[in-house]
C-alpha cells in the first residue's frame, strides 16, 4: 500500500489503482501533467466526436495493463523482483511522455528528423537526475539494455501494453467498436521462455483478432481519409508559419511556439540546447490552437486562409489510389488554386499535394510474436495459426492521396 493511495476512476477499465509512491510522484509531474492537454489521437475528433481523450488517460491505461501483466507473469512463477516491476511500471507510464501537440500529427513538424521516444528518453533522464537515479533502471529497460528482453517487450513490442490499450481506448471513444481486443484475455496468455515473452497455444484466436482489429483501426480511424485531410491541413499550417516566422515576420504565438517557430530544432539542438527540452515541456495542443485561431487575421494569406478553413472544419477534398498520381493531375489542381485563391505558383503546394500513406499491422523483422505451444515448440503467429489472413497481414500496405481544394 502506498502512502499516497490514490484511486482514479477510468472508463475503460473502472478504479485504477497507483502502484508505488514514485509512480505518484512521477504522475504528479509537470512532465506527466501536461500529457492531460495533448490529445491522444490529434485532429480525429473532426471525424469522430468524441476522440477528445487525452495521452494522459493512455498513459495510466497502460499502466494498468502492465499492473496485470506482471502479476499474471509472476503467478507463472517468472521471476519480476520488485525492482524490476517498478521499472516496468515507470516505463510504460513515461513511454509517451514525449510526444508533441497534437501527438503524431506534428511529430516532424515542429522538430526535424526527432521522434517522440527520442524525446521521451530525454525527458526520462531530465526526471532521473530530480529523482535521484530512481529511474536507472526503466532507462535501461527503456532502451533495451536490459538483460530479460521480455521487460522491453512488455513496453515496445509487437504485443507490448502500449497497443492493448490504445486499440481499446481509441475503440471506446470513437465508438468504432472493430477495434476492441480482449486485453485481459490475452495479458492472462502471457508467458515467458528464455527471458523472451511468449503467447500460450490457448491464447492464440486472441492474438489473430489482436492483428486484425489493429488493421481495421488503421483504415477507419488513424487513417481515415478526412483524419488525413485534417493531418495535412494542421501539418501545412505550421509549416507556412515556421516559413514566414524565419524570414522575420512576427506571428502571435506562445513563447515556446514562437521558439520551434523561428528555429529548426533537430537531434542535435536537444543534445546541446537545454532551452530546446524546456520549450518543448511547456508546448501542448492549446499553444497551436490559439495561435491558429488568431492567424485567421495575419496579413500573410497563405497562413490566413489555411488557418480560417481548419477553425471553420474547411477540409481539403482527399482521392486516394492504389498507385502515384500523374503529376499532370497535381499540376492541374495547383493552377486551379492558384486561380482560385490568386497565389503565387510556389504556394499552391499547401492548397493541393500528393503523399504516401502506410498501413503495418504487423512486422515481424524485428520482433515477433512467438506462441508457446502444446509440445513446447516456439513459433511465430503467422506461422502457428491457421488463419491463413495473418501471413497477407504481414505485407505492408501502400496507398497514395491526392489532397486538394476544390
Amino acid at each position: 500500500m502506498t502512502k499516497n493511495n490514490k484511486i482514479i476512476n477510468d472508463p475503460v477499465y473502472g478504479f485504477l489503482t497507483i502502484p508505488s509512491d514514485l509512480i505518484f510522484e512521477l504522475i504528479q509531474h509537470p512532465f506527466f501533467q501536461r500529457l492531460r492537454r495533448i490529445k491522444q489521437l490529434g485532429m480525429t475528433d473532426y471525424v469522430y466526436p468524441g476522440a477528445t481523450h487525452s495521452r494522459f488517460h493512455h498513459a495510466l491505461g497502460a499502466l494498468q495493463l502492465m499492473t496485470q501483466a506482471v502479476q499474471t507473469l509472476r503467478h507463472k512463477e517468472v521471476k519480476i523482483t520488485d525492482a524490476e516491476a517498478e521499472a516496468l511500471y515507470i516505463g510504460i507510464l513515461l513511454h509517451d511522455i514525449g510526444h508533441g501537440p497534437y501527438s503524431h500529427t506534428l511529430e516532424h513538424t515542429l522538430v526535424r528528423n526527432v521522434s517522440h521516444e527520442f524525446i521521451s528518453l530525454k525527458m526520462m533522464h531530465q526526471l532521473n537526475i530530480e529523482f535521484n537515479g530512481k529511474l536507472d533502471l526503466a532507462i535501461r529497460i527503456f532502451q533495451n539494455q536490459y538483460k530479460k528482453a521480455f521487460c522491453y517487450q512488455l513496453i515496445s513490442g509487437q504485443l507490448d501494453m502500449d497497443r492493448l490499450d490504445y486499440l481499446n481506448r481509441d475503440s471506446f471513444f470513437t465508438g468504432v467498436t472493430e477495434g476492441v481486443v480482449g486485453a485481459e484475455r490475452i495479458i492472462n496468455m502471457l508467458n515467458v521462455v528464455n527471458d523472451e515473452l511468449v503467447v500460450e497455444e490457448k491464447g492464440i484466436y486472441s492474438i489473430e483478432k489482436f492483428i486484425i482489429a489493429r488493421r481495421l483501426m488503421y483504415w477507419q480511424v488513424y487513417l481515415h481519409k478526412t483524419v488525413v485531410a485534417t493531418d495535412i491541413l494542421l501539418t501545412n499550417i505550421i509549416k507556412r508559419a515556421a516559413e514566414i516566422s524565419r524570414r522575420g515576420t512576427q506571428l502571435f504565438a506562445t513563447p515556446a511556439l514562437e521558439w520551434f517557430l523561428e528555429n529548426e530544432v533537430n537531434k542535435k539542438t536537444f543534445e546541446e540546447n537545454p532551452k530546446a527540452l524546456q520549450y518543448f515541456s511547456n508546448l501542448d495542443d492549446s499553444d497551436i490552437f490559439s495561435a491558429i485561431k488568431a492567424w485567421q487575421t495575419c496579413d500573410d494569406k497563405v497562413l490566413r486562409l489555411l488557418s480560417k478553413s481548419l477553425v471553420e472544419r474547411h477540409l481539403p477534398k482527399i482521392q486516394i489510389a492504389s498507385k502515384p498520381f500523374d503529376d499532370k493531375l497535381v499540376e492541374e489542381k495547383q493552377n486551379a488554386i492558384c486561380h482560385k485563391f490568386k497565389l503565387k505558383t510556389d504556394e499552391a503546394s499547401y492548397f493541393a499535394s500528393q503523399s504516401l500513406i502506410k498501413n503495418d499491422a504487423y512486422k515481424d523483422e524485428s520482433t515477433r510474436i512467438n506462441i508457446l505451444m502444446k509440445n513446447g515448440s516456439i513459433s511465430d503467429v503467422t506461422e502457428a495459426s491457421d488463419n491463413y489472413n495473418l501471413k497477407a497481414l504481414k505485407q505492408t500496405v501502400k496507398k497514395y492521396y491526392l489532397s486538394y481544394y476544390p
